[in-house]
């Protein structure tokens, strides 16, 4: 005891005098920066949502801009959002280097392209650095820093195609030409004479698929992008245009800034920050993310099948796992809202005999009407978008993707569950309820013991209909950036720029996962209706 009281006496000796100590300075130097920046802690926390801690949003599927991997090599971070996920790159070195410059804690937020503006202003992360650029448009709602890297626009081609061999805009005449969606890319294609404008593409993979599948001639693409795609594909190469003869890019800024909340304090202070970093420093850590993404040679299909599935097999079983767990449990309580809408809307309440209770009755059923139909009429992916950056910016409800993910299945498979569960209520004979009412049973124990159990075996083939749908459609929650097999897929893709054969996996484990499903659910569903064949026994009685 003694021994105990002495080591008590000095941890408490050291820790008033640490706290006798002059405060430590609240900012960090970074490498090959000369002086620190000196900017308060304070200051800083304004435009943070959670004190000392840099919240950066980007896709984790850009390379060389932001990728990701799945481990922490060559200086990689963790990605909070998707556990065993590392995200790495050009904008993921900036980030670090910004965050080291202000003291502040990085983070990392992967999420896709569009839900990044909506992340932004909702505080779900408090910067995007993910290879934006400030386009007018974009600067009515999101205030820019200056620069951090500047850009050449190219146009990337199948070497073996038509345009393997070109120099000008001009060779690109009746080219089908597409760019990324919700880019000033777009807008670069109608400077191409007669080209045949094709509808944008949602990213980089893609539009790389399409190229090699001949769906397309070129896309429009940042020089650092285009480098790294054709690092990663042998078949592919770049154009990059003589001055006079590429794109007019007097109106459009080429360069790429880091995107924060309007009016944000953080805009100074990060431009501060930026000046630390030399130009030579940026372009050479620029060509050291592109040569991280080279491929050492070309290989067949299987190989990269097996190469993929080497590197991501883990992300892409994590994925298939919170699929099914999304899928179960979302079904489970989508069954238990169905259900209780459904019963409900069934009840049969006497208007003159308790008035006050069919009022309240129709108010109800006129709410449940309005739910069922909403949530039927819109698409998963637009509830997703309204409900989980929604909550956010106007109830300040932070929810996870995850708990998000639970929360919009379950009300969205409701809805749908309600209409069949009062299907299948009203399809039990009415007989069956004025029997029970004949032998003295209330209108509960009715639908408890005679309506419901018939009524819910006649649905059960629909309800594991539901189950399948819904391991299918967790693949529109990748838009809030749920960690589902479908958004582990687009990462896989976007990262290595194998994009058919991350897709291939996917598809392996998406039938694997719904056949499995509908075999287990046959069964269930002929174990609880039992045989189909039934012996038929007589009673025997002496003289009959």
């Amino acid at each position: 005891m003694r021994r105990i009281k002495n080591w008590l006496w000095g941890v408490l000796m050291a820790l008033a005098l640490c706290a006798s100590l002059p405060p430590s300075p609240l900012h960090v130097v970074a490498d090959d920066v000369s002086e620190p920046l000196g900017i308060s802690m304070e200051a800083l926390n304004e435009g943070l949502e959670t004190p000392g801690i840099l919240r950066v949003g980007m896709e984790a599927n850009y390379a060389p801009f932001n990728w990701s991997q799945p481990n922490d090599e060559n200086g990689a971070v963790p990605i909070s959002n998707s556990k065993g996920e590392y995200a790495n790159g050009y904008d993921v070195q900036m980030a670090k280097k910004l965050a080291e410059l202000l003291g502040l804690k990085l983070e990392i937020v992967k999420l896709e392209w569009d839900g990044l503006p909506p992340a932004l202003a909702s505080g779900k992360v408090d910067a995007i650095i993910a290879g934006m650029s400030a386009t007018p448009e974009r600067k009515e709602q999101i205030d820019f820093t200056n620069n951090y890297y500047d850009s050449k626009m190219v146009l990337v081609v199948d070497k073996e195609g038509p345009y393997g061999h070109a120099t000008s805009l001009k060779d690109f005449k009746n080219a089908r030409v597409t760019a990324q969606l919700n880019t000033f890319h777009v807008d670069l294609v109608d400077q191409i004479p007669e080209v045949k404008k094709q509808t944008p593409m949602d990213s980089f993979p893609t539009m790389i698929s399409a190229l090699l599948a001949d769906k397309v001639d070129a896309y429009v693409s940042e020089e650092p992008g285009a480098m790294a795609a054709v690092a990663a594909n042998p078949r592919l190469e770049y154009i990059l245009f003589d001055e006079g003869e590429g794109f007019d890019l007097t109106d459009v800024d080429t360069g790429i800034a880091v995107g924060l909340r309007k009016n944000s304090v953080l805009t100074e202070y990060f431009n501060q920050a930026l000046e630390q970093i030399p130009e030579e420093q940026r372009q050479a850590l620029m060509r050291e993310m592109v040569d991280l993404n080279l491929r050492q040679e070309e290989t067949s299909f299987w190989t990269d099948v097996k190469r993929l599935w080497d590197i991501y097999g883990n992300q892409f079983i994590s994925g298939a796992k919170n699929t099914m767990l999304i899928a179960l449990i979302s079904t489970a309580v989508g069954a238990i809202i169905g259900l209780l809408v459904a019963l409900v809307r069934a009840l049969k309440i006497n208007n003159k005999k308790h008035p006050l209770g069919s009022f309240f009755h129709r108010v109800v059923d006129f709410i449940l009407v309005a739910y069922i139909e909403i949530f039927r009429g819109t698409p998963m992916m637009v509830q997703a978008m309204l409900i989980f950056y929604g909550m956010k910016l106007f109830f300040d409800i932070d929810m996870t993707s995850m708990t998000a993910a639970f929360l919009i299945v379950s009300i969205n498979t409701g809805a749908y569950l309600a209409e069949v569960f009062r299907g299948g209520i009203q399809g039990v004979d009415e007989g069956q309820s004025e029997g029970a009412k004949a032998i003295g049973m209330t209108h509960t124990q009715t639908m408890i013991y005679v309506v419901l159990p018939q009524a819910i075996i006649s649905i059960l083939p629909t309800l594991g209909n539901e189950f399948v749908i819904n391991i299918k459609d967790t693949s529109v929650l990748n838009v809030i950036a749920v960690t589902e097999l479908f958004f582990v897929t687009r990462s896989a893709a976007g990262s290595t720029y194998m994009t058919f054969q991350a897709f291939f996996i996917t598809s392996v484990i998406y039938f694997v996962l719904t056949f499995v499903t509908t075999r287990l659910l046959n069964f269930l569903e002929k174990r609880m209706t039992g045989s189909d064949s039934y012996e038929v026994y007589e009673s025997e009685q002496e003289g009959a």
